[in-house]
């Protein structure tokens, strides 16, 4: 079996676009570079996924999912032919192992690909395989660490086939939380002392799930995912007014709904969302050695939910902010500032995916 390298941690040539499919949702980032270490948001857009188009990460119709991308590439006015695309952090086996120093690209490979054996549940002919060198392993020069990620090809595959099948070609595939880290580790680093010596943890409150993601000077020092999303407020939405879903969400995000809305369906799923977040919190002092975190902030197209970000605050009793992956960045003339602040937190790992644009 050859290795599927760069399947994973590919580099991209040219102009090159992030592309995040989620369950509710495909969402397209386009930035170019500016001056030294300046970003310029050249364009974005996004186009909703009809229901289960989009399961568990899973594509379960190809053809809804590639319409809602063509509408997406036209939608947003972008030429660029080269995606960059995400696969969900549960599709994804991640290992870190210890290898000699000094061998040669080739003997690596060999290496990795027997070391994956140990790691990987199924057949080596059925994954897309890669690995990524951190660096020397502290305390010893004679040993280096490898990132190792291996994905079920099939998934991968589904991925390739949706962008090609939209007229793109996906020139990297990376893991969703490693995007939304890229995405926050540029936010952090405008923080005092670039947060240094700070536990940040990021609550990336999707459709269905809330990936949590602990971190301390750039290292993840924790990661959970939670079942529960902004699904369930659209369900209560349709069981308190008797709407169908589709115009349960749409009139959600219109702020469309009766007076009583606020007061008998948003106000108890806020205490619930700010519940799951205090659990989350408890649950990660209990599992790690850590017994406090400086800042939380939200993503996720939830986090903008009229009261969200006041509740947790006050639920926690820790610094919160909604996040903008868009933050300290240029703008694009034709690109509206009040729109794009509420638009921002759902773009995190798209923006993550299309900063590989600049990997060197």
């Amino acid at each position: 079996m050859s290795l599927d390298l760069k399947a994973l941690f590919g580099g991209a040539q040219g102009p090159l676009v992030g592309l995040d499919i989620s369950t509710s949702s495909v969402r397209l980032v386009e930035l170019s570079e500016v001056g030294k270490d300046g970003l310029r948001l050249e364009r974005y857009a996004s186009e909703p996924l009809p229901r289960g188009a989009v399961a568990d990460g899973n594509i379960e119709n190809m053809e809804q999912v590639v319409e809602a991308v063509r509408r997406l590439v036209k939608k947003s006015g972008t030429r660029a032919k080269h995606v960059a695309l995400g696969m969900p952090p549960a599709s994804v086996i991640t290992k870190k192992i210890v290898l000699p120093a000094g061998m040669t690209e080739g003997q690596l490979e060999v290496q990795v690909e027997s070391e994956a054996a140990q790691y990987i549940p199924f057949a080596l002919d059925e994954v897309s395989l890669d690995f990524d060198v951190i660096g020397p392993v502290a305390n010893s020069t004679e040993d280096i660490e490898v990132m190792l990620a291996a994905a079920r090809r099939e998934k991968v595959d589904d991925r390739v086939a949706i962008a090609e099948s939209a007229g793109l070609k996906a020139s990297v595939m990376d893991i969703e939380s490693y995007a939304a880290r890229a995405a926050l580790d540029r936010v952090t680093s405008q923080l005092p002392n670039a947060g240094a010596g700070q536990v940040i943890a990021l609550f990336q409150i999707g459709a269905v799930s809330t990936q949590i993601s602990v971190m301390l000077d750039g290292a993840t020092i924790y990661e959970r995912e939670q079942p529960f999303g902004g699904n369930s407020l659209t369900q209560d939405i349709v069981r308190t007014y008797g709407l169908a879903f589709e115009e349960a969400e749409a009139r959600k995000k219109a702020g469309d709904l009766p007076e009583n809305y606020q007061s008998d369906v948003l106000g108890p799923w806020l205490e619930g969302a700010a519940l799951e977040v205090t659990r989350a919190i408890q649950f990660f002092f209990t599992s790690t050695p850590f017994t406090k975190i400086d800042q939380i902030f939200l993503a996720g197209g939830c986090a903008l939910l009229p009261g969200l970000l006041e509740m947790i605050a006050s639920r926690t009793r820790i610094s919160s902010a909604v996040i903008s992956p868009f933050k300290g960045m240029q703008l694009a003339s034709g690109l509206r500032e009040n729109a794009l602040r509420s638009d921002a937190p759902a773009y995190l790992v798209a923006c993550g995916l299309a900063m590989r644009r600049f990997d060197r």
